[in-house]
């Protein structure tokens, strides 16, 4: 133990780095469930769908959606959210999928609906993209 303390007095910068990237490791694995909702492969995403009637939030530019998107998914873009909310009002009670790009924008947005009163809430890991390298169909319509 004596070695331990020696160790952290002589390297605090070290013990420090150590302890913050540990910190950073625990909140990217487990940071969804400390803000609520749950994280969804799109294959689990898939299973909502068919399964439970579950509803696609899409997140993305305008841009970006156009390209392609998750057949009947609702697009309100993550700057338009607050003032949009209440188009997806009704859908409190169902799954609610969110998705963007890669998945990092739909995360905030899934803490935004939990706090709203949102009971189902899923981000889809990966976004768009990991839907597309599960070779799972978008439309441009």
């Amino acid at each position: 133990m004596n070695e331990y303390i020696e160790f952290t007095n002589n390297h605090p910068l070290l013990v420090g780095s150590f302890f913050a990237i540990l910190t950073l490791l625990i909140f990217n694995l487990f940071g969804s469930r400390f803000r609520g909702y749950t994280v969804a492969s799109p294959a689990d995403a898939t299973t909502l769908i068919n399964r439970s009637d579950a509803v696609v939030l899409d997140v993305r530019t305008e841009k970006e959606f156009k390209e392609g998107h998750i057949i009947n998914s609702i697009h309100i873009p993550q700057s338009s959210i607050k003032d949009r909310l209440p188009e997806i009002e009704k859908y409190k009670d169902k799954p609610i999928i969110v998705s963007c790009r890669t998945g990092q924008r739909s995360g905030s947005v899934c803490g935004q609906l939990k706090k709203q009163g949102f009971g189902h809430v899923y981000n889809l890991a990966g976004g768009v993209m990991a839907w597309q390298n599960a070779n799972f169909p978008l439309t441009k319509k």
